[in-house]
């Protein structure tokens, strides 16, 4: 049997479009058709931003590929896992896992103990994902401002 090639690697400028398009589908898929009216322009400039010119160097941006393809993304932060999205076409592939790898080794590498990610509260795979990857409920919650109104996550910690 014939296995495609899969990886997690930093994501480079041209990266973005790709990211873009996987973090709007994922959007779409988790609030709805009111995705749609954002402006995938400015997704994609913050994105091209975030890779080219970070906000510090602690900040990284990683991309999992299935052969040459970019199929999902995750943004780490100093202390916390910002983001971390697979196209909804590519999950169950092991992307997630490589991405949240990838972070973590980042963060130990610096000498971090503890990380951090967020989940919205209604996202139960989400939820099902971190937990069995070691994190659990860390007691904080928040609302943010969404497109279809307050959208509420739970956070969630794992020591490294």
């Amino acid at each position: 049997m014939i296995h495609a090639d899969v990886s997690a690697r930093p994501a480079v400028p041209g990266d973005e479009e790709a990211i873009a398009a996987i973090q709007l589908a994922c959007w779409r898929e988790t609030l709805g058709p009111a995705v749609d009216a954002l402006p995938s322009d400015d997704v994609r400039a913050q994105w091209a931003a975030a890779i080219a010119q970070p906000p510090s160097r602690d900040h990284r941006v990683f991309v999992a590929c299935d052969g040459p393809r970019v199929v999902g993304f995750a943004a780490l932060a100093p202390t916390e896992i910002l983001a971390l999205e697979v196209a909804p076409d590519h999950r169950r592939a092991g992307h997630g896992s490589r991405l949240l790898s990838a972070c973590i080794d980042t963060l130990r590498t610096r000498g971090a103990t503890e990380t951090r990610a967020w989940s919205l509260e209604d996202d139960a795979p989400r939820r099902a994902f971190l937990e069995s990857a070691g994190f659990g409920e860390g007691g904080l919650r928040r609302t943010l401002d969404g497109p279809t109104g307050d959208l509420v996550e739970l956070m969630y910690r794992a020591a490294l």
